[in-house]
């Protein structure tokens, strides 16, 4: 089993069909929702994956509940070149588990598109544990260069 950091081939498509909105606020279409669950090393996700699974989710319990948490988009920008978004860190306390990555997808119900479509792969490079503790996913600098989300020409 792998997982293979990505933006999936569905979301591609889905985005250019317009089914995804990363507005921070006033979202068209309306109602998008995005959030990220965590995996462990048995789990096999890449450019492939095109739903949310619970297969080789991080089990419910020591602070994680299957389905992951909420993310907060950091808004939409561009360069002269490239056009991003990001999205605010996002952390669970109390925690006690091992994820080796994780999958963002919008768990929105809009007309056209797949109930909670799969947007990003994410791998860790390795298993992160956490004990007693806090797990905290930092994500890069919402910029041209760092983005987890880039369309650049």
């Amino acid at each position: 089993m792998a997982i293979t950091s990505c933006l999936t081939n569905t979301f591609k498509e889905e985005l250019l069909q317009g089914h995804h909105s990363f507005n921070a606020s006033g979202d068209t279409p309306a109602g998008s929702a995005f959030k990220i669950a965590l995996y462990t090393s048995s789990a096999d996700l890449d450019t492939t994956t095109t739903v949310y699974t619970t297969s080789a989710e991080v089990a419910s319990g020591g602070g994680y509940t299957t389905a992951g948490e909420a993310l907060t988009n950091t808004g939409v920008a561009k360069s002269t070149t490239t056009s991003y978004t990001d999205f605010s860190d996002v952390s669970w306390t109390s925690a006690s588990f091992t994820a080796r990555g994780c999958m963002i997808y919008n768990s929105s119900t809009i007309t056209g598109l797949t109930t909670d479509a799969t947007v990003a792969i994410i791998d860790f490079g390795g298993d992160k544990t956490v004990s007693s503790g806090t797990f905290t996913i930092q994500f890069p600098t919402n910029d041209s260069s760092d983005a987890i989300i880039r369309i650049t020409s």
